[in-house]
């Protein structure tokens, strides 16, 4: 598929490039964190990260002075596997080179089933801080060489974490699989509990 630059106009229903953060300490942070060897972890929340005097002006600037949550992806992901959107936009600042596997929510169906044809790919290069609209869908970012990825990921506080009740419902309700996270998965992927609302090729890159 066709890879695009974070800063070309195919980017523009999905988010924006945001300029005037200063991520060199959180780098200096993520250098320490874990990356495994295969697959990808995920923190909803670090300490170290959330610390940070970048860290504050993602609070005050990036979501207008709620609370949030400062965490990570790291791995060596190369498949779309899952889309998932949130109600609030997501804020990732790229610590090395990544791409983002993206879709637009407008383009799921009635019954929450979602052509992957429509993913688009875009590089993020190292440094860059992107914001993702909450209606657009993404999930694990991939890897663009053997060293795999490291990406911070800045959310309204208590996303991506447990459900205090369990989401088996008619509906939108069936995609909740944590809170704040409405997860389409691809059948291939295995996810336990999932719906799998991915239909076509779960794409590689």
């Amino acid at each position: 598929m066709k890879i695009y630059n974070i800063t070309d106009k195919e980017f523009t229903p999905y988010g924006r490039v945001l300029e005037g953060y200063d991520i060199s300490e959180m780098v200096r942070v993520m250098e320490k964190t874990p990356l495994p060897e295969a697959g990808v972890v995920y923190e909803p929340s670090l300490k170290e990260l959330e610390e940070l005097e970048a860290a504050k002006a993602f609070r005050e600037k990036g979501f207008g002075g709620l609370p949030i949550q400062v965490g990570y992806c790291n791995g060596h992901n190369n498949m779309l596997n899952a889309l998932e959107y949130h109600r609030s936009s997501e804020i990732d600042a790229a610590v090395t080179e990544l791409i983002l596997l993206v879709g637009r929510q407008q383009d799921v169906t009635e019954e929450y089933f979602y052509d992957t044809s429509k993913v688009q790919a875009f590089l993020v290069p190292a440094g860059t801080v992107v914001e993702l609209y909450a209606t657009t869908l993404h999930y694990a970012p991939c890897r663009t060489g053997k060293e795999g990825f490291r990406c911070v990921i800045i959310l309204p506080e208590c996303t991506n974490t447990e459900l205090d009740r369990g989401h088996e419902g008619a509906g939108e309700d069936r995609l909740m699989t944590a809170k704040n996270k409405w997860l389409l998965a691809h059948e291939e992927a295995g996810i336990e509990g999932a719906f799998c609302g991915l239909r076509g090729e779960n794409i590689s890159v």
